[in-house]
Order: C-alpha cells, then sequence, then structure tokens
C-alpha cells in the first residue's frame, strides 16, 4: 500500500512541471530567430523552483527571491530590447516565479494557472488572427459594454422585488437580459467565424433570444425578398424556436424550479420538435451556395431589444398581479394567454411568479400552455403573410409540431 506523497513534494513537482511546460512553449515560440533570448527552459523551470523553495522559506524568502527574480527580467529585457520590445516573455517569468510560489499554498490551482498561462501563450497567432479579422471597433465596444453590465451592474441590483406586489425583482430581469445579450453576441460571433453557409441558421438561433417572433418576421422578409433563400431561412427561423424553449426554461428556473420540473418534458418536446423541423429545412437548403447568405457585420448584440424584453416581462408580471388582484385567480390564464400575443417568456415569468408566490399550480399550467399556444399561431400568421408560401409550409409546419409535442408532454407531465 503507497502513501500519499507530502504536500510539498507535490507542490514542488507542479512547481517544475509549469516551469517546464511554460519555458518549452517560450523556446519553441523563439526557435529560428538569430537573436538571443532572455529565458529559455532552463531558466523558467529554475525560476518556478525558486518561487517554489522560497515560499518555504517565509515571507522575507519570498520577497528577497522575488526582488533577484524581477531584476533578472528587467536585465533580460533591457538586453534584448532592441530586437525583441515586447514584454510577453518577461510578463511569463515573473508570472512562473508567482506560480510556483502558489504550488506550495495550492497545487491545484497553481497547476491549472500554469496550463492556461501555457495556452496562451502558445495561441499567439490565433489570437492575434481573431483579433484582427472578426473584432472590429463595434464589436468590441459591445463586448465592452456586456462585460459592465454582466459584472459592474449585476452585482449592484437587489436580489428582490421592490413593487408592492412582489412581481418585478430587478435582478431577475438584468439577469435575464444579460443571459440574452451574451447568447446573441455568441451567436454573433459564430455566424462570423463559421461563414455564411452555416451563419444563417445561427443567427435565427442567436435572434430567437431576442425575440423568436421578430426573427420568424425577419426571416420572412428575407425569403420573400430572395425565394432561393427560402428553406435556409426557414430553418433559421425554427433555430429561434430551439432559443425560445430554451429562453423559457431559463426564465421558468430562475424563477420557479417547481414549475420548471413540470414543464420540462414538454418543453423537451417542443425543442426537439423544433431541431428537427429545422434540420428537415436546411436539408432543403442543402444544394443553396455559401455565398447566397451573406455573414452580418456590426454589433454583437441589440442592447435595446433585450432592455425591451425585460422592460416588457416587467409590465406583464405587475399586470398580471394587478388583474390577480382585481379579477381573482381564476383570471390567470386568460391573462398569461394574452402576453402570449407580444412575447411567450412574459406569460412563461408572470406564471412562475405566480407558483413561487404558492399560487395554485393548475391555474399557472393553464396560463402557460395558453401563452405558448397564442404565440406559436401568431407566429404562423406571420409566415403565412409575409414570407411566401415556400417558407410559410416549412415555419408553420415546424412550429405546428412544437404544439403538439408540448401538449403532450403537458400531458404526460399531467399523467
Amino acid at each position: 500500500m503507497s502513501a500519499a506523497a507530502p504536500p510539498s513534494l507535490v507542490g514542488l513537482g507542479v512547481a517544475l512541471g509549469v516551469g517546464l511546460l511554460v519555458g518549452l512553449e517560450r523556446e519553441r515560440a523563439h526557435r529560428g530567430r538569430a537573436a538571443r533570448q532572455p529565458a529559455g527552459i532552463r531558466s523558467f523551470a529554475l525560476s518556478a523552483l525558486i518561487g517554489a523553495t522560497s515560499m518555504q522559506l517565509g515571507d522575507v524568502g519570498l520577497l528577497v527571491a522575488g526582488a533577484t527574480v524581477g531584476a533578472l527580467i528587467v536585465a533580460g529585457y533591457l538586453s534584448t530590447r532592441e530586437h525583441d520590445p515586447g514584454l510577453t516573455t518577461e510578463a511569463a517569468w515573473l508570472l512562473t516565479f508567482l506560480i510556483g510560489a502558489l504550488a506550495m499554498r495550492a497545487a491545484a490551482v497553481s497547476a491549472a494557472l500554469g496550463v492556461i498561462l501555457a495556452v496562451l501563450l502558445a495561441a499567439r497567432e490565433r489570437l492575434h488572427r481573431f483579433s484582427r479579422q472578426w473584432i472590429g471597433r463595434e464589436e468590441l465596444r459591445g463586448l465592452l459594454l456586456l462585460a459592465a453590465c454582466a459584472f459592474v451592474i449585476l452585482p449592484l441590483l437587489p436580489d428582490r422585488a421592490l413593487d408592492p406586489w412582489g412581481a418585478v425583482n430587478p435582478h431577475q430581469l438584468w439577469t435575464l437580459a444579460v443571459g440574452v445579450m451574451t447568447i446573441s453576441a455568441g451567436g454573433y460571433l459564430a455566424t462570423r467565424v463559421l461563414g455564411a453557409r452555416a451563419g444563417l441558421p445561427i443567427a435565427g438561433l442567436a435572434g430567437g433570444f431576442v425575440s423568436s417572433t421578430a426573427t420568424i418576421a425577419a426571416m420572412a422578409e428575407r425569403a420573400r425578398a430572395m425565394p432561393a433563400q427560402a428553406p435556409l431561412a426557414a430553418s433559421a427561423a425554427l433555430m429561434s424556436n430551439i432559443a425560445t424553449v430554451l429562453q423559457l426554461a431559463l426564465v421558468l428556473g430562475l424563477i420557479s424550479p417547481v414549475l420548471l420540473a413540470w414543464a420540462a418534458p414538454a418543453l423537451v418536446g417542443a425543442g426537439l420538435a423544433a431541431l428537427a423541423a429545422a434540420w428537415l429545412a436546411a436539408r432543403a437548403a442543402a444544394t443553396l451556395k455559401d455565398e447566397a447568405a451573406p455573414v452580418v457585420a456590426g454589433r454583437p448584440y441589440d442592447l435595446w431589444a433585450a432592455l425591451r424584453i425585460s422592460a416588457l416581462l416587467a409590465t406583464v408580471l405587475v399586470a398580471a398581479a394587478l388583474l390577480r388582484a382585481w379579477l381573482g385567480p381564476a383570471s390567470l390564464p386568460w391573462v398569461l394567454s394574452f402576453a402570449g400575443l407580444a412575447d411567450v417568456h412574459a406569460g412563461a415569468a408572470a406564471a412562475a411568479q405566480w407558483v413561487a408566490q404558492g399560487g395554485e399550480a393548475r391555474l399557472a399550467h393553464y396560463g402557460l400552455f395558453g401563452a405558448f399556444a397564442v404565440n406559436g399561431a401568431m407566429k404562423c400568421l406571420l409566415a403565412l403573410a409575409r414570407g411566401g408560401s415556400a417558407y410559410a409550409w416549412r415555419v408553420t409546419a415546424g412550429v405546428s409540431a412544437m404544439q403538439a409535442a408540448f401538449v403532450l408532454g403537458a400531458a404526460l407531465s399531467a399523467w
């Protein structure tokens, strides 16, 4: 029976491994250059071991070792700055020393940081190409704004209802808006990277997180303007319904996990039906040339559209609370069905809020079903009115299959 290795030996092993890994990457990156580099595989390995050893010697030892390694890094930069003015190797050298020191306290975290550092260094060309070819000024501004929304504004919002009826939770509403923007940005970047042929369905999926109804209307206009693209536009429109199902799960899970558990079979069935319909439409578009669906460029998401979704949710939540107080609980299914004319997520949020506050689950079930059915009918009407026959019958058939699968899933939950 073998005993576990002492933590100090594990830390030293991790420090040595990280130093060798990062040093190997730096040696490979500088291979073929005539000029001498400030540090190679041995220097990185020794620096990591110096960090690990100095951590064992206490604060004074760590301070002295850090100052010594820092002086070596400065000297190395001064000797090579004429032919290599960059600071990547020097920064990696310093971080390797710190990771070696950290390995004596948290070996697992140190190993993870070492791998991340090596991957970032090795991906230099890919990262530069991505930033130059795929991220423009508008995209960068949008991603920075998204980061501010997620990491600055969201933590500051109170996670409780602020209105007298207990309907509007700013943290939940902003979380939904950030989720919509994040997924839309991901779909946008995927469209830019993967190309036009796969781009339109991905754009449809991403657009569905903003508004599936609006996406179906936009794809209908494309199909009418370019009839040859009707099958591909229909596939994109049906992909937006998958986003609707995923967003419904997000809304229900955030507000009422109990209602999500009831609706899970219906949502899974509807999502699979939409996916199958989108795949069939894409197969019909298999002969479409890649150039026929141009890749969009511009903002990675629509901030105001995401805020409108959250504002609509808040409005419906308050209206549902007021109507319940005025007309009684029995009005809930009708209120939520009416909300489905604009957006199914608003009705789902109100139903989830009702269950979370202790309301009768049966009424929420009816309301959720009504909102889903009315919203599906609106999508079919839009496709029929604006998309042309080749587009309309594919979208109508796919949405109808979704509705049938939702009903079967709901019946399964009730049974």
